[in-house]
């Protein structure tokens, strides 16, 4: 029996495609808006024939927003930018896309609404990035008080964009940067138990709750490049960057994103983000209330960050 139909914004995504699956397991039908339907065609097959269904839709537009929650029983927003390009401007994705869905929801009788967020998450912050996260999470709940805030900390798994960002740049540069010394603290959490969790709370019918989801473990930057270099069976220097010239790398790196097909390997806001230790609050609700076992970085990054390696698979560790 079918739980219902769920919706879910940002589903091609590297988290929007482990949720479909966590969905699918739970018995929903699942529909997926994308800008360009033909490049998520992947996600069709994840389901029974005919259960997760694509359709094409722009959160940036309100009209076909309201099309794509239109029949639905629930709704999810994973949509997010890590930079600016263009129109997707984290006004206008984070905070008018979020308000837009959010809106539409409501108008068309829906409480059960899950908005993805972000650790950090904050109307103050000097990141225009976790300013807005903050600003959408308002909007959400003033549209729908009911609704239910996820805010991750930095997602691993065989896609990642940071251990992979990591690993890749260890390949041929003779240093890894350790921004503001690599102090910062973060509590990467596995995709997989975010997906979960995310299908949990849709499950039971959210009720205005805000979850801070960190995996079992916090490191240091520092320890976090340190991890990834030993799983790789790489040595490099570690750098320690002072911020002002992290910043001044971050301004580099915007300049290249201005080439065809280049995202930038960093940002000035992406700079003020990492000033701030991103791990969860002592009081926040987390992953113990809704019953999840969690993944630990040694148990899954080494199997997807072996093709580093000198020898990929047939690699032998130096001793």
């Amino acid at each position: 029996m079918s739980k219902g139909l769920v919706t879910v914004f940002g589903g091609s995504g590297f988290l929007g495609k482990h949720i479909v699956r966590a969905l699918v397991k739970e018995g929903w039908r699942i529909r997926v808006p994308v800008r360009s339907p033909h490049t998520a065609q992947e996600l069709k097959v994840i389901g029974n024939v005919g259960q997760v269904q694509l359709m094409q839709a722009n959160i940036r537009f309100p009209e076909s927003v309201a099309r794509a929650v239109a029949g639905s029983d629930a709704v999810i927003n994973l949509v997010a930018l890590l930079f600016e390009e263009g129109k997707q401007s984290f006004e206008a994705v984070h905070v008018g896309g979020a308000e837009s869905l959010a809106l539409a929801a409501k108008e068309a009788g829906i409480s059960n609404f899950v908005q993805v967020s972000a650790i950090g998450a904050d109307i103050q912050s000097e990141s225009d990035y976790a300013r807005t996260k903050g600003a959408g999470e308002a909007a959400v709940r003033a549209a729908i008080p009911g609704a239910d805030i996820m805010r991750p900390s930095i997602l691993f798994g065989p896609e990642d964009d940071f251990f992979n960002r990591f690993a890749g740049l260890a390949q041929f540069a003779p240093a890894l940067p350790l921004l503001g010394g690599g102090e910062t603290k973060m509590q990467p959490v596995y995709v997989g138990d975010v997906a979960e969790a995310i299908a949990k709370v849709i499950g039971q019918g959210t009720s205005g709750k805000t979850y801070e989801l960190g995996g079992p473990q916090s490191y240091s930057f520092k320890e976090l490049m340190q991890f990834t270099l030993e799983t790789i069976d790489r040595k490099r220097f570690l750098a320690p960057v002072p911020w002002f010239a992290a910043n001044m790398m971050g301004f580099m790196g915007e300049l290249s994103g201005y080439a065809p097909f280049v995202k930038p390997f960093l940002t000035r806001d992406q700079v003020k983000n990492l000033k701030v230790d991103n791990v969860v609050a002592d009081d926040a609700l987390g992953f113990s209330e809704l019953g999840i076992n969690l993944e630990t970085i040694e148990s899954i990054v080494p199997s997807y960050l072996g093709r580093f390696r000198k020898y990929g698979q047939f690699h032998e560790k130096r001793v």
